[in-house]
């Protein structure tokens, strides 16, 4: 399983600080930033934009630093100004819809809380600091290394740190505000993010780096992992006291006495949520399993016996951890539980595909779908299983008449054959 771990004990975040540091692990950071450069299209006003990775010392190591040079006429933009420029831009360059999916969730994090801080509906808020091409420069950037990065394609677990949100006051275009400013606090309220003030009166965390990484649903922890790759970025800004060094590790799960089995590779770590109910009708649980059929890996309903000797069930629940929270509300809010476990444990998931082979039955030639799961042991893919899909098998039923056992019987053989060879 691959780790990512962001670590901002001695940064905080910001927009431009996260894409740094991610630039640092990827294969083609200059091709993200060249398109990035291309921003400028799809703005109207935006005379000159200018983006460079460049590498900078600070504390004696070379670090990344984006400089940003930004000439425009309007400063002030509408929201669907962002939100065009933003869609527009993901459906040129081909980003996947989960890729998308993030990038709009993180543009309406800062919409809602700037709209809620300012007392406004979110169609009629101007964003001043918000509004100006570096906000899509940040968003779009960290959302393409995450998509390279495989996390979009749920191959990749991300972990974070503490966060420090500093202190004193930041100038605003409504004047001198309080750190953390308003939006920022906003954004963080009731996120599960741990932060604390401090350590210097600075602003660490900005509005955009919170949006980012809220909508990453971090596993707040610190990871056993082997690294890979770390990178690390700065700022403009340089502190006597604070070292302002963001970074990020890449690695893998630390399992020190698998590492070397062919089955390491499909480590992966989930969470599971179990509560016990006595009170309750089977339509309310069969409500249940519909409302979160689509969030969860699995879900299990186990008859069982109270210590009243009463019947009851066992509800359990395999998600994602960054979902758990929001499962267990849920689970609170709809079956009337009293207390939900959870933990996270390790579990090993194989490869697996949905395939098309033509079978002919009878003289007939029927396409049907299986699924084929199995592992890779070096250069060779062993097979673990193949069951071909019950909806094709009951639709190949009613057209051929056999029984799905007699189909199963028939397929079956055809299909390892195929896949063994």
């Amino acid at each position: 399983m691959k780790i990512l771990y962001i670590d901002m004990i001695n940064s905080g975040i910001s927009g431009d600080l996260f894409l740094g540091a991610l630039l640092g692990l990827v294969d083609n950071p200059n091709e993200i930033v060249e398109n990035l450069r291309q921003l400028n299209v799809y703005f109207s006003g935006v005379k000159k934009l200018q983006i460079e990775l460049v590498k900078e010392e600070r504390n004696g190591i070379f670090v990344n630093k984006l400089d940003i040079s930004i000439e425009e006429k309007k400063h002030h933009r509408h929201v669907r100004d962002l939100k065009d420029a933003l869609n527009t831009y993901l459906g040129d360059k081909y980003f996947s819809e989960a890729a998308k999916r993030y990038a709009n969730e993180v543009l309406n994090t800062l919409i809602k809380a700037e709209a809620k801080v300012h007392n406004k509906l979110e169609e009629n808020i101007h964003l001043h600091e918000l509004s100006s091409v570096d906000t899509l420069i940040d968003v779009l950037g960290v959302t393409h290394t995450l998509e390279d990065l495989g996390f979009f394609d749920n191959n990749l677990h991300i972990y974070a740190s503490k966060i420090p949100l500093g202190g004193g006051n930041v100038r605003a275009a409504h004047g001198n505000l309080p750190v953390p400013a308003p939006a920022t606090s906003e954004i963080i309220k009731d996120s599960g993010l741990i932060v604390y003030p401090g350590p210097i009166d600075q602003e660490l965390t900005t509005p955009t780096g919170a949006a980012l990484l809220v909508n990453l649903k971090p596993i707040l922890n610190s990871p056993h992992m082997q690294i890979r790759k770390e990178s690390y970025s700065t700022g403009e800004k340089k502190f006597d006291d604070f070292p302002n060094l963001f970074r990020v590790f890449y690695g893998i799960k630390h399992l020190a006495e698998e590492r070397n089995s062919s089955l390491y590779q499909y480590n992966q770590i989930v969470s599971v949520i179990e509560t016990n109910i006595d009170d309750i009708s089977g339509e309310l649980i069969g409500d249940f399993i519909r409302l979160i059929e689509n969030d969860v890996l699995d879900i299990h309903i186990i008859q069982s016996l109270t210590k009243k000797n009463r019947p009851g069930y066992i509800i359990k629940i395999i998600c994602q951890p960054e979902k758990k929270l929001e499962i267990i509300d849920k689970t609170l809010i709809n079956l009337g539980t009293l207390g939900v476990r959870y933990y996270d444990i390790d579990r090993i998931c194989v490869e697996r595909e949905v395939r098309k082979e033509d079978i002919k039955i009878d003289g007939e030639l029927y396409t049907i779908r299986y699924k084929i799961s199995y592992v890779m042991k070096n250069e060779d893919r062993i097979v673990i299983n193949i069951k071909p899909e019950y909806e094709d098998l009951k639709k190949l039923r009613i057209k051929t008449h056999y029984s799905i056992k007699k189909l199963q019987m028939m397929i079956l053989p055809k299909l390892y054959e195929r896949n063994l060879h």
